[in-house]
């Protein structure tokens, strides 16, 4: 069983609905016969208009809503996430271009360590508060999970992992999906957005079954 994800390092949904659906795994009983593929989807929030603003005040200014409204919904995640097992700092998030770490995670994928990546991004950024466009530390958390980056450096420079990430949002664009995180599963079912662990194993079991 294909599980496809598309997300983003800086989409609070993307870490808390891969959470939920690393619960509903858990409980799922063919969880040894799934895989899951993570597919590159930017929100492109890197601007002057971004910089020395934090996450409130760009979603504000984004969406057209108040600051104590753009913070209240923040609360709201960050408290979501509690629940789940994740702390989330929205006062130390930075937004940025996430094009490294997407690069990165495609190339850990190659080596069977996205997953486990892809985690400790998202903790760096959600709980940490690290700047997901600094390449030294982004580099020193990879080499800490074991994902040796020298043949990558290489590979980066012939464009192998921005095409991949082309792929992806090419493949996105012809989906119709237009927000993350969105999950495809087996090619049958689909979830968008941070579902309940309970949702996403009902659509495991659906897509099992089917």
């Amino acid at each position: 069983m294909r599980i496809e994800i598309w997300f983003d390092f800086i989409c609070p949904y993307c870490y808390l609905g891969e959470r939920k659906l690393e619960l509903a795994l858990e409980k799922f009983e063919h969880r040894d016969e799934v895989t899951l593929i993570f597919k590159s989807f930017e929100l492109n929030m890197a601007s002057n208009a971004t910089k020395g603003k934090d996450i409130s005040q760009i979603i504000s200014d984004k969406y057209g809503v108040s600051y104590a409204q753009a913070k209240a919904n923040n609360d709201s995640i960050a408290e979501a996430a509690r629940q789940v097992g994740l702390d989330f700092h929205f006062d130390l998030l930075k937004v940025g271009s996430t094009r490294l770490a997407h690069e990165i995670a495609h190339y850990a994928a190659s080596k069977g360590k996205d997953q486990e990546l892809i985690r400790r991004f998202f903790r760096g950024v959600f709980s940490e508060g690290i700047d997901i466009e600094d390449e030294d530390l982004l580099f020193k958390l990879s080499k800490e999970l074991g994902v040796d980056l020298n043949e990558f450096k290489a590979q980066r420079e012939k464009g192998v992992f921005s095409a991949k990430i082309q792929g992806d949002e090419d493949e996105a664009g012809k989906l119709g999906i237009n927000s993350i995180p969105h999950f495809i599963i087996d090619g049958k079912y689909t979830v968008s957005g941070a579902q309940s662990p309970e949702y996403f194993l009902d659509a495991l079991q659906k897509a099992y079954r089917n």
